[in-house]
């Protein structure tokens, strides 16, 4: 039966780390433990060998918010997220790494208006912990706040004390971490707002409890607390995480599997003989033949698309028509072969291929300026970002316009030119 390690880090180097093992699909646990600080984490190497790993993080460095963002597009979504958070969050939102769930899977009964469930934590604290786990040679994959994965209950929370810190969560997106001398203050507002609900004549059905699944300070006297089976804190968090589908590694910092250096090795005798394949058929007669014949067909379509752009040529022949080109870029621009509209434009055709969802609206060329402006539609953004990606990689200089919804495509425009030589490319940021 496969089996999974559990492992629950600090917020700290310094900080204690938990760790289970346990069999899928059974409540058996194979084996647990803890570790001083994350310098220790090497004594889980041999034991992260052949299981999959998921990590649970201090929910108290996550910030969890559900927002109700006007927009259909994903991309859109995401690119306005951090803006409308900028005056709740304490760190501007440069040094935040945003995470998104599932907005399907994740919206519950009395969310409709909720279409956006969105995960904040600091980039740079991000990135110490998964350097702990490149340290100690361990794959992770996946990582979760650990309140997520606490049981969710109705009309009211669970709870768990785990080192002196008590785990609350209150809803499918909603939770706390809460320090033991914090502890007075917190439960007396949860019992002034349990009150208030009740003088308000607020219709429940169910009073409000709390689950909890280990002992709570002396404090909880006046709360309504449900005692559950006290269970091992780790424990209980695993039986959890399979339910949930939300990942905190997604973009710059998903998981990038590792080749085998066996399957390298693989690859690499097949590369050799696959080359060695067709260098043997390259060298029979009858693929040279065809080549030749190729050969002219191709020679064919230079010269006619050469006459079809200079429809006054007369006489055009193959040996010729690279010169007779030059000339041509050299008049059109007028400041020789490395300027000019068809110099351009031979640079940017490249991008078109690469992109061919994105169709040209309108063409233009700013002589003075030296610059060709795009008018193009295609079904998605994306296509957008990908053809600005493609043009930069001739080292031409891409500003992107802004891009609107046209019925069931979206149109945008790009300004390209050449660029100069020291300069940083700074054009063309996000619309």
């Amino acid at each position: 039966m496969a089996e999974t390690l559990y492992i629950r880090i600090g917020s700290q180097a310094q900080d204690a780390i938990h760790w289970l093992i346990k069999a899928n699909g059974s409540n058996e646990i194979i084996a647990s433990g803890e570790l001083k600080n994350s310098t220790e984490l090497t004594q889980l190497t041999e034991k992260a060998q052949q299981r999959s790993v998921i990590t649970l993080v201090p929910s108290c460095d996550v910030v969890l918010k559900r927002l109700s963002v006007p927009s259909k597009s994903a991309r859109a979504m995401r690119l306005a997220v951090p803006y409308m958070l900028e005056d709740e969050l304490a760190q501007d939102v440069e040094q935040l790494f945003f995470a998104y769930a599932d907005i399907d899977k994740q919206l519950g009964e009395g969310s409709k208006d909720e279409n956006c469930f969105v995960a904040a934590i600091d980039r740079i604290l991000m990135q110490q912990w998964l350097q702990w786990f490149i340290d100690a040679e361990i794959s992770c994959k996946n990582m979760l706040p650990d309140i997520l994965a606490l049981p969710l209950v109705k009309n009211g929370c669970s709870a768990i004390v785990l080192n002196e810190q008590i785990l609350i969560r209150q809803g499918i997106w909603q939770g706390l971490t809460i320090d033991f001398s914090t502890w007075p203050v917190i439960s007396r507002q949860l019992i002034n707002s349990v009150n208030n609900q009740e003088a308000e004549g607020e219709d429940q059905q169910e009073e409000f409890s709390i689950h909890a699944y280990s002992a709570l300070p002396s404090d909880s006297r006046e709360l309504n607390i449900t005692a559950m089976p006290e269970e091992l804190p780790l424990a209980l968090l695993a039986q959890n995480v399979q339910q949930q589908s939300f990942n905190l590694m997604q973009g710059e910092f998903q998981y990038k599997e590792k080749r085998s250096p066996i399957r390298a090795n693989w690859l690499w005798a097949a590369g050799i003989a696959i080359f060695a394949l067709l260098f043997n058929v390259g060298l029979k007669g009858s693929h040279l033949l065809q080549l030749n014949a190729q050969q002219e067909v191709i020679n064919k379509e230079i010269i006619q698309r050469y006459k079809t752009a200079f429809p006054n040529s007369k006489k055009v022949r193959i040996n010729t028509i690279k010169s007779q080109l030059k000339r041509k870029i050299s008049e059109a621009g007028g400041e020789g072969e490395q300027t000019g509209f068809l110099t351009m434009l031979s640079k940017v055709r490249p991008a078109f291929e690469a992109v061919p969802e994105l169709k040209p609206d309108s063409l233009k060329f700013d002589g003075k300026r030296q610059e060709i402006r795009i008018q193009a539609v295609a079904s998605d953004y994306q296509y957008f970002d990908k053809f600005k990606s493609e043009v930069e990689k001739t080292q031409l200089e891409v500003d992107q316009g802004a891009q609107s919804n046209q019925g069931e495509q979206v149109s945008g425009s790009f300004s390209i030119s050449e660029r100069s030589n020291g300069k940083r490319n700074t054009r063309g940021g996000k619309s």
